[in-house]
């Protein structure tokens, strides 16, 4: 089955939750205000392309490509981002909610998460090498065995991350959330 090329379209205000959507590929594509929820991008690949005001909630995304993709104000609840493709994979996500997210056993070297609530993902094995948090939220989330070396939270919050089962060499941290990495000790600091 031959796939479609779609390159520089913007899509608006579609519901794809009631309208299939078109698998192919999207290349300097634009999708805004679109509902994906509980739809299909199976297979998709999207090459530089954006999602502002998206719902991309509990999406089946079996290799599906994301290359050079940015997500702006999106809700992507229960997005499986390990079920991706990883070959060439890079996103940054703005202003978005990734709560129940999995990022398992994923290469996601120098991505970018801007005032997202990142609440009970799972980072678990995952290497986010020169990552950047800014103003992130991440209550309840799970870090274990995760690379964090060099990676930027200084402005986050919430997060519990134990340095004896995560790398966290040169990450950066502010003394207002280094207590984040001290919970499992359970002392009082006052």
């Amino acid at each position: 089955m031959q796939l479609e090329y779609l390159e520089n379209q913007i899509f608006k205000n579609i519901d794809y939750s009631k309208v299939k959507f078109k698998k192919g590929e999207y290349e300097n594509c634009s999708f805004q205000n679109c509902n994906f929820s509980k739809s299909d991008i199976s297979h998709t690949s999207f090459i530089n392309c954006k999602f502002k005001n998206c719902d991309l909630s509990s999406v089946k995304n079996i290799d599906t490509s994301f290359k050079r993709v940015e997500f702006i104000g999106c809700k992507l609840l229960g997005f499986h981002f390990d079920n991706c493709n990883e070959f060439l994979l890079s996103f940054s996500f703005d202003d978005c909610q990734l709560n129940l997210s999995t990022f398992y056993k994923m290469k996601l070297h120098k991505t970018t998460f801007i005032k997202c609530i990142i609440h009970e993902a799972d980072f678990s094995e995952a290497d986010l090498t020169n990552s950047v948090f800014d103003n992130c939220d991440f209550k309840d989330s799970v870090f274990d065995h995760t690379i964090l070396e060099k990676s930027d939270f200084r402005t986050s919050y919430n997060f519990i991350i134990d340095p004896d089962s995560n790398r966290i060499e040169k990450a950066k941290f502010s003394s207002d959330n280094v207590l984040g990495l001290l919970t499992k000790y359970n002392i009082e600091i006052e």
